[in-house]
């Protein structure tokens, strides 16, 4: 089975205004922005018995639809940064969300995840950057704040092992109440 983990997808017209952020900094391998998103629990790599119970739990979780935002940036790492990423306004009903997923997982024979969950999206992966051009970049960067968009699906996406940062595939979906009105890109479907 390949290594799960559940996500909301990010709008491309978000996406494309992350990828317009990119800039030569040397150590950093680019996310596409079509392997853009937000990760509400990190499942691993689990056999299929544990998949099929995960993939069940989570299509038993109900959810309303909300809006996000993304907002701000910054590194995972610190002195040794790894991650550059793109943060969220809070938003309580996020936060239920992912704990709803964890729930999801541990009923599944996972065990707890031990880190706290911090909503992000990844835009980078780091090795062996420089302190100064990445904090260079924060200071032209780090008050970006996207327009807010809708969550229209929750997503169990899949990666291979050992390979972070995409392609990524969409194992399957799960709806969110009250979005039936929006078509799967966040674009009223008139």
């Amino acid at each position: 089975m390949p290594r799960l983990f559940s996500a909301i997808e990010i709008p491309d017209d978000i996406g494309d205004d992350l990828h317009r952020m990119r800039v030569p900094l040397p150590g950093a391998r680019w996310i596409t922005p079509e392997s853009y998103h937000i990760t509400l629990r990190f499942a691993g790599d689990i056999g299929n018995a544990e998949a099929r119970e995960l993939m069940a739990n989570l299509a038993r979780i109900e959810t309303d639809g909300f809006e996000l935002r993304l907002s701000g940036l910054g590194v995972f790492g610190g002195d040794n940064p790894h991650s550059l990423w793109a943060g969220l306004e809070p938003e309580p009903k996020l936060d239920e969300l992912a704990r709803a997923h964890e729930k999801a997982a541990r009923n599944a024979g996972l065990p707890p995840d031990t880190r706290a969950f911090r909503p992000h999206v990844t835009l980078a992966r780091l090795r062996h950057s420089d302190p100064e051009a990445i904090a260079r970049f924060l200071t032209r960067n780090g008050g970006y704040k996207s327009e807010p968009f809708f969550v229209t699906r929750i997503v169990l996406m899949s990666s291979r092992p050992g390979v972070g940062g995409g392609p990524y595939g969409i194992e399957d979906t799960y709806p969110v109440r009250g979005m039936e009105f929006l078509s799967g890109d966040g674009e009223a479907a008139w």
